[in-house]
């Protein structure tokens, strides 16, 4: 039997401290070997196995605790109310995403990858005009285009699906999520989902390499539908959480050896191993990348049940800031890398300094943003309610925004 939960303070500060970790990696996508839009002249292998500290899991911890709060708001207003509130906090931000936030990103990739010549206005009728002709290759890049906020296009289609289910199954929806709650005990909890992600994992991804264009996705969609529908469950059972709390410590230490044995696998030289045991041992690997992946996510929501489940000022203005951060910080870090490349700073000092004016500057947007009640919606933030209703609000369980 499922129970309404009192207190979820902990999946909004996980939600904010992942978002934190996204700024950091994708400062660190300027650096290493990996393709993005603009790349340091430094560009190495140097920082990858620092990167593989967080990037299994990061996206999917993301997409399960958007489950959990889709599946607490979906509870409390309805299936309509909810997918019309969500369609607004979603798609606005996307669209003016698009349009507005993206473009700068879409422009320095073509300036420094095809040596575009033309202006900003001049690029942007033909970001607009559909241009396909940014080509390396046979790698063009399709304009107009959402970049990161891929995520949150999947996570507008994921809250229909799950509105779709709630209103299909009705009552029976919280009874298979107390029986998926159920099943999820002892040791259960960890290998279920590491092999519904391993199965996804060596079934699709050799076929559906990650695109993050929504259609043709598939193995992406495996993932982070799997666990966005997981985290509405958890969030209909709540005894799972004190679970994860008891393994934290061991979903750490599943998840520490998973990042070591990754980090020796791709630093492998290509003709040390046979031809006979390339297929198994990346079948190996991927497994274990599955585990490593699932056991950081049992160790991040571990952890902050434990310490972080409460209530503060700080957790209420993060929770807002966080999205509006997130929609603006990447092409903060484009922008911010491409201008500052010629004054040929030492690479750590580089860094540091693009981590402190993305971060300063993000959070100035945000600040501008949410007491506007014209750009709040364009950023996901909801018109400002009435002095009573922010009161009985903080009464209520917190509900991650995106």
């Amino acid at each position: 039997m499922t129970t309404s939960p009192t207190r979820l303070w902990f999946l909004d500060w996980v939600r904010i401290l992942a978002f934190f970790v996204l700024i950091l990696y994708h400062v660190g996508m300027y650096y290493v070997t990996w393709d993005w839009h603009v790349k340091s002249p430094f560009a190495s292998h140097a920082i990858e196995p620092l990167m593989l500290l967080s990037s299994p899991w990061r996206l999917g911890l993301l997409f399960l605790v958007s489950g959990a709060a889709s599946s607490l708001m979906l509870a409390k207003m309805g299936a309509g109310r909810f997918l019309r509130q969500r369609s607004a906090r979603l798609l606005l931000p996307l669209i003016f995403g698009m349009l507005v936030i993206v473009p700068p990103q879409a422009y320095f990739e073509v300036v420094e990858k095809v040596a575009y010549q033309g202006g900003y206005a001049d690029f942007m009728q033909l970001y607009l005009g559909r241009y396909r002709g940014f080509c390396r290759g046979s790698d063009c890049l399709i304009m107009p285009t959402w970049n990161h906020l891929w995520f949150v296009a999947y996570l507008w289609v994921y809250t229909l699906l799950l509105g779709g289910l709630v209103i299909a199954f009705g009552a029976r929806f919280d009874r298979l999520a107390a029986r998926v709650g159920a099943l999820l005990a002892g040791w259960k909890i960890i290998v279920l989902p590491v092999a519904v992600l391993s199965i996804a994992r060596m079934a699709l991804l050799s076929r559906f390499p990650t695109t993050h264009a929504l259609v043709d996705d598939w193995f992406n969609h495996a993932t982070y539908l799997f666990l966005f529908l997981l985290g509405a469950m958890l969030a209909r059972t709540p005894l799972c959480w004190p679970r994860l709390e008891a393994l934290r410590w061991h979903g750490l230490g599943m998840a520490a050896a998973g990042w070591a044995a990754l980090t020796i696998y791709y630093a492998l030289p290509d003709d040390l191993v046979s031809a006979q045991a390339v297929e198994p041992l990346m079948h190996a690997q991927r497994i274990v990348y599955c585990l490593f992946a699932w056991s950081a996510i049992v160790a991040v929501l571990g952890f902050a049940h434990r310490h972080l489940n409460r209530d503060s000022a700080n957790r209420r203005y993060l929770a807002q800031a966080v999205f509006p951060v997130y929609i603006v910080h990447q092409t903060l870090i484009v922008v911010i890398a491409h201008a500052i490349q010629p004054a040929k700073l030492a690479p750590p000092v580089e860094a540091l300094v693009l981590i402190v004016l993305t971060l300063t500057l993000s959070f100035g947007a945000a600040d501008i943003v949410r007491r506007s009640r014209v750009l709040g919606p364009l950023f996901g933030i909801a018109p400002r309610a009435s002095a009573h209703a922010v009161a009985a609000a903080g009464k209520r369980p917190a509900a991650a925004t995106a």
